[in-house]
């Protein structure tokens, strides 16, 4: 009895300071949360106001709801911001799905196919990520208008679908992979191309689901390259959209909030679709040189 009793006070404190840490840790987790979430509640409180509401003294919690702001949002004929949405739907959509392919084609070849200059075109493709954009843009914008691509799907979407970061992820990647599997497939018969497409994509489809994620982003919330091609209105993205609620004259606060509300959803709803792939897919990369 007496050797039981300090191991049952000690397993009580271990217990007790173990409750105390979980309950700091899920406060601590739930005032992130609440801060995270603040700047969301500002864009659906101020898209639902009015503009008095949003610039006057006399602050109110919740919003007068005024929903008559999404009809004049998608109403309003100086902006289009119903062709926008299309725009940067098209846009970021293909230029996932262009990124995708080529990256990953880049990737593996330089991951799998023996070639004796293979490390040498590595290092260039590392050494395009220490280019800053600026030194590029004017070059890109002289190529795309020269090819007549100004005002186009094609000058939006085509100077942007190599990317030298996400040839590294993909590299990364598959030096990780099982070589057991493509050598299986090439005793069947397959070539590089044959196990990249029937072997490797369908095994990888997190990472894929991960890099998707991350490129649309980037791709709905381009700004200044949509900005410089899409001179015309009928091409504008939602970004440029967005800025031209906004002039040297006046400024729509409500619409400028609203158009916020709307082209947050799609990313919200990619993000939570894809978030568990977006994890693991990076958890995967690795650091293997």
């Amino acid at each position: 009895m007496t050797s039981t009793a300090p191991q049952l006070g000690k397993n009580r404190r271990k217990k007790r300071g173990s409750v105390l840490g979980n309950t700091g840790l899920y406060l601590a987790i739930g005032i992130a949360a609440l801060l995270f979430l603040i700047p969301f509640y500002l864009i659906l409180r101020n898209a639902l106001s009015t503009d008095p509401e949003i610039t006057g003294e006399n602050w109110k919690l919740l919003p007068s709801f005024q929903w008559g702001n999404i009809s004049e949002l998608f109403d309003d004929q100086t902006v289009q911001f119903g062709r926008a949405l299309w725009n940067s739907t098209v846009v970021a959509v293909l230029m996932t799905v262009g990124t995708l392919l080529v990256c990953s084609l880049a990737g593996y070849g330089l991951a799998r196919i023996p070639y004796k200059h293979s490390n040498k075109v590595f290092y260039v493709v590392l050494a395009t990520l220490m280019v800053p954009t600026a030194v590029t843009f004017v070059p890109s914008f002289v190529l795309v208008s020269s090819l007549g691509w100004v005002d186009t799907y094609r000058g939006l979407i085509i100077p942007g679908l190599f990317s030298g970061f996400t040839c590294f992820l993909f590299r990364q990647y598959f030096l990780g992979f099982p070589k057991e599997l493509e050598e299986a497939a090439r005793v069947d018969g397959l070539g590089y191309w044959g196990a990249y497409w029937r072997i490797v994509v369908p095994n990888s489809l997190n990472f894929f689901a991960a890099i998707a994620t991350i490129t649309f982003i980037s791709g709905w919330n381009a700004f200044l390259w949509p900005l410089v091609i899409g001179q015309d209105p009928d091409s504008w993205t939602v970004q440029i959209a967005l800025s031209s609620f906004m002039t040297n004259q006046t400024v729509n606060f409500h619409l400028i909030f609203m158009a916020t509300a709307v082209s947050i959803l799609p990313l919200v709803f990619v993000f939570l679709f894809l978030q568990r792939w977006l994890v693991q897919g990076i958890a995967q990369t690795g650091i293997k040189g």
